[in-house]
């Protein structure tokens, strides 16, 4: 028979040292710490609802974190927006817009310092704006001019441009990374290929899935601030996800899209952890052209195409798998 602890009149286990694979919820006592200790987990990660935005739309660009995030442009065909909304983490404000509407752009940075890049006015633009917290204003264009792209950076100094399409060309592996003031030409990615999502830094980032136009990948390129390497793919090839902006190339995470294999728009989630994915919970509203923002750890996805419906303003908010133990000490 066990040794219990009594507490108040509740009885919890009593032990000389933690167990070493608690369940989420166990409790006990350590008698050799004179602490009670209790486990929590989320193993799987879960998406919960998010504030709705303002403006319903589709291939937006997105940056920032779960609780201070940018939705950029996009559009509800035919019309092209130049909107601008900010989130705080329950609820989107609208902001300063850009100077050029535009859709299918891409933007890194964070809700206070971001840079804007590449899209379709029409035709392909190499615009580039920078955001200062308050207002957007025109910097040096892209040396190619671009849509259906991928981007992430830091803030309005440092970001990277992968791949895209120029409509009159073949899919680009054109990358180019922004210093402050201009962009620079780097290292092609190895596939070329467009409406692909990424993450990371002008020095340390990836990117994955798209379209060249055919096949559809599920293909990770990890980039070392001077090269490109292919890893592990992705469980699900697809095109036209979102990520969460300002994960790393160790640990990301991506959402959304559409799924050739299902040929539907996709809520499927995954997880990088610098090695390989793994699929996790999938959003509650299966979407493609999507907006995406967030860490490695949390992620908010934010409208898209829902298919039949009109564009979306929905907003989910994940929670990546999670475990912890909390002490309480016993005077």
């Amino acid at each position: 028979m066990g040794t219990y602890k009594e507490i108040r009149g509740t009885h919890i286990v009593s032990v000389t040292s933690d167990p070493p694979s608690p369940v989420n919820g166990q409790m006990w006592y350590n008698s050799t710490e004179r602490v009670i200790k209790g486990f929590t987990s989320n193993p799987t990660g879960t998406w919960s609802a998010g504030g709705s935005m303002n403006t319903a739309r589709e291939k937006l660009a997105g940056n920032g974190t779960q609780t201070a995030a940018l939705a950029i442009g996009g559009e509800i065909p035919p019309t092209l927006y130049d909107n601008t909304e900010n989130y705080n983490g329950s609820s989107w404000t609208e902001v300063a817009d850009l100077n050029t509407a535009r859709s299918q752009l891409r933007s890194g940075g964070t809700s206070t310092s971001a840079l804007a890049f590449g899209g379709r006015t029409p035709p392909n633009t190499a615009i580039t704006e920078s955001w200062n917290g308050s207002s957007w204003t025109e910097v040096s264009d892209l040396n190619t001019a671009r849509q259906r792209h991928a981007g992430a950076g830091t803030d309005n100094t440092s970001s990277i441009a992968i791949g895209g399409v120029d409509p009159a060309g073949p899919p680009l592996g054109v990358t180019e990374t922004w210093n402050g003031s201009s962009w620079t030409e780097v290292a092609d990615l190895n596939q070329g290929r467009y409406d692909l999502a990424g993450n990371g830094l002008a020095t340390a980032a990836l990117a994955y899935g798209g379209q060249s136009p055919s096949p559809i990948y599920a293909l990770t390129e990890s980039w070392n601030g001077s090269s490109w390497t292919e890893v592990n793919d992705l469980n699900t090839a697809r095109k036209q996800m979102a990520a969460s902006e300002k994960g790393t190339s160790t640990s990301a995470i991506t959402f959304g899209g559409y799924d050739p294999g299902a040929s539907a728009r996709s809520g499927k989630t995954e997880l990088w952890n610098g090695s390989s994915w793994a699929e996790t919970t999938d959003m509650s509203t299966a979407r493609s052209n999507l907006g995406g923002a967030g860490t490695s750890t949390a992620g908010i996805a934010f409208a898209g195409d829902t298919g039949p419906s009109p564009m979306n303003s929905i907003s989910e908010e994940f929670t990546a798998p999670t475990t912890s133990t909390v002490t309480f000490t016993v005077s």
